[in-house]
């Protein structure tokens, strides 16, 4: 069986796994605890809070350690949009685009639904980029926040992160990016970015761990309200085996990136060109070049996408439908339709993603697909 659903999580990397083991096992305790069982947690905890610092040119107390991409994108956008409205004694507004993560969705939603705040959702173009200009002409002067994500989970655009950087700070308002998706594949550091949400799944650490980097200059309201870890920013007691996983996994993918980024793409792009070329129909989302090294995504029309899914596991490939996070979910993809694809076309997208482990060619690949394709559509 052939796993291309990378986007979705990835395995854990054997040194990640080996490094979290001594602390699931005789270093156990807990770090807030003042003995020397507690202060060997709190010293590899503080170890992995500098590593994690390091790989994004950031002070090690601005880095948050949670429970995953989606957390650390709520503690984001919530916390962040939440610390200047106290300090400014009212509703802020904020700005994102309609292709984000369900999680930086559903954020903006619920501070507009319950709280009042304002959210605007700057258009993006046919292959999902948004325009620094149309985000420049959107800032107001009660804006708080800027989130955006890096590269998207679906269809692997890459955003002008730099420009969308300038525009923010010209106007002094905070830039976070999701950049779940672009760990391992896209540089972290020099982005410009004040708030940086990263999964430790997507680049070889175990699930239920994550990173919101965030400059410690910026009020940030808890979510989580306790004993004040974290510098008081999330409070519980710390994951400490999967904090050491996380530093492990990130500095690792972070050596791999540039030589797995440019090898990977060769493949990807080879890929793409087979199965336009064997399925005419197909049509490639996303940017043609402003893409993620490891992405390749179509629709299928005249087909049923999950059709085509089982007949490509069926064929031995293991691929999938767009956001693994949608538990449940049989509506069209909502960055699909943001892109202007009709419903019935976006209900027929497959998402093919890659790890950096990828050297093969995937022609193998191509030819089942359209297999694929034929057999859905006959």
């Amino acid at each position: 069986m052939l796993y291309l659903d990378h986007a979705a999580t990835t395995p854990v990397r054997p040194e990640a796994l080996e490094a979290m083991i001594p602390y699931l096992t005789e270093r156990f305790g807990n770090p807030s605890s003042h003995h020397t069982v507690g202060e060997a947690a709190a010293s590899a905890l503080d170890d992995a809070r500098h590593r994690v610092a390091a790989v994004l040119d950031m002070r090690a107390g601005d880095i948050v350690f949670t429970a995953g991409g989606t957390e650390s994108d709520n503690l984001a956008i919530k916390g962040l949009a939440i610390g200047a409205a106290l300090r400014r004694g009212g509703p802020v507004h904020i700005i994102t685009t309609p292709i984000e993560h369900e999680a930086v969705l559903a954020s903006c939603d619920y501070l507009e639904r319950v709280h009042g705040y304002a959210v605007t959702r700057v258009p993006v173009d046919e292959t999902g980029r948004v325009d620094p200009d149309a985000v420049a002409a959107a800032i107001r002067t009660d804006t708080a926040l800027v989130t955006v994500g890096y590269a998207n989970n679906e269809i692997g655009t890459v955003q002008d992160v730099a420009a969308l950087a300038r525009v923010a700070s010209a106007a002094g308002v905070p830039l976070h990016l999701d950049a779940v998706q672009a760990a391992g594949w896209l540089p972290l550091r020099d982005t410009g970015a004040d708030a940086l949400s990263i999964a430790g799944h997507k680049i070889g650490a175990p699930q239920g761990t994550g990173v919101l980097a965030v400059r410690g200059r910026l009020p940030l309201e808890p979510l989580l309200h306790g004993g004040g870890q974290e510098r008081d920013r999330r409070s519980g007691t710390e994951n400490v085996a999967g904090a050491v996983a996380f530093a492990i996994a990130l500095e690792l993918a972070e050596a791999e990136r540039e030589e797995a980024a440019t090898r990977v793409a060769a493949l990807r792009d080879a890929f793409i060109a087979r199965v336009l070329e064997r399925v005419p129909t197909a049509q490639l989302t996303g940017h043609p070049v402003h893409r993620l090294p490891g992405t390749a995504s179509f629709t299928f029309a005249g087909t049923s996408g999950e059709a085509v899914l089982l007949e490509l596991e069926r064929r031995g490939v293991v691929s999938s439908s767009g956001s693994a996070c949608a538990a449940g979910a049989d509506e069209p993809s909502h960055v699909l339709l943001a892109l202007g694809i009709p419903p019935d076309v976006a209900q027929t997208s497959v998402r093919f993603t890659f790890g950096h482990d990828l050297r093969d060619d995937l022609a193998a690949v191509a030819d089942a697909v359209a297999a694929s394709v034929a057999a859905v559509r006959s």
